[in-house]
C-alpha cells in the first residue's frame, strides 16, 4: 500500500493521475471528502488520503477530526503502509511553516513527516509546484532544515516536482522504487533475525 498525504490543495489527486493514471475523484470544495480514496496500481492500493491542516469555509472542529481520522488510518495500517508520499507545496510551505512556528507550534506539514517515520513508514516528500519557485536548491535546503533532515540526504527525501506540468516525475517514480523496496528487505533481514533467534533458544 502506498499513501499519499498532505495539506488540502497541495496537489496530491493530480500526482496520483500522473504518476498511475489513474484519475481519483474529490470534492469540489475541501473537507468534503473525508474517507481515503483508493486506486489500484501495479498490483498495488493507492490511496488518496483526505487533505489536512486550514481549509478555507471548514470550522475547526471539522479540520481537527478529518486529521484525527487520518492518523489513526495511517496508525491502523501502519503494518501494510511500504510508503507514505508527503505532498506539500513548495511555493507555499515556507510561508506557512514559519507562521506555525511564530505561534509558537510545531507546523503541520513537519509533524506530520516526523509521524509517518516514527511509525517506520518509509516516507518520500514530493516538493509540488516547483515551477513557481525561482531557487529550488536553496528552497529544499530550508525544508531539510525544518523536516531536521541531513543536508547529505536532502536528495534521499526531497524531490522537486511539478505535477501539473510532469516536471521530475521519473525522479520521483524512481525514489517510490527504490523505497519500496527498501520496506521489504528491512522487513526480510527482521525475519531471518528472528528466525536465528528463534533457532537459538532451541
Amino acid at each position: 500500500m502506498i499513501i499519499f498525504v498532505g495539506r488540502s490543495n497541495v496537489g496530491k489527486s493530480t500526482l496520483i493521475f500522473r504518476l498511475t493514471g489513474k484519475l481519483v475523484r474529490r470534492g469540489k470544495r475541501p473537507g468534503v471528502t473525508r474517507k481515503p480514496v483508493e486506486v489500484n496500481w501495479r498490483n498495488r492500493k493507492v490511496i488518496d488520503m483526505p487533505g489536512f491542516g486550514f481549509m478555507s469555509g471548514v470550522p475547526k472542529a471539522k479540520m481537527e477530526r478529518i486529521k484525527d481520522d487520518i492518523v489513526r488510518f495511517v496508525e491502523e495500517n501502519a503494518a501494510d503502509i511500504e510508503l507514505a508520499v508527503l505532498v506539500i507545496d513548495g511555493k507555499a510551505a515556507p510561508e506557512i511553516i514559519e507562521r506555525w512556528e511564530k505561534r509558537g507550534e510545531i507546523p503541520i506539514d513537519v509533524e506530520f513527516y516526523a509521524f509517518l517515520r516514527e511509525l517506520g513508514i518509509p516516507t518520500v516528500v514530493a516538493v509540488n509546484k516547483i515551477d513557481k519557485v525561482r531557487n529550488v536548491g536553496e528552497r529544499l535546503n530550508f525544508l531539510a532544515g525544518k523536516f531536521e533532515v541531513p543536508y547529505q540526504e536532502i536528495s534521499e527525501v526531497f524531490v522537486p516536482i511539478s505535477a501539473k506540468f510532469g516536471k521530475n516525475l521519473d525522479v520521483l517514480r524512481l525514489m517510490i522504487e527504490k523505497n519500496l523496496g527498501k520496506r521489504r528487505v528491512s522487513e526480510d533481514l527482521q525475519d531471518n533475525v528472528g528466525d536465528g533467534l528463534a533457532d537459538t533458544i532451541q
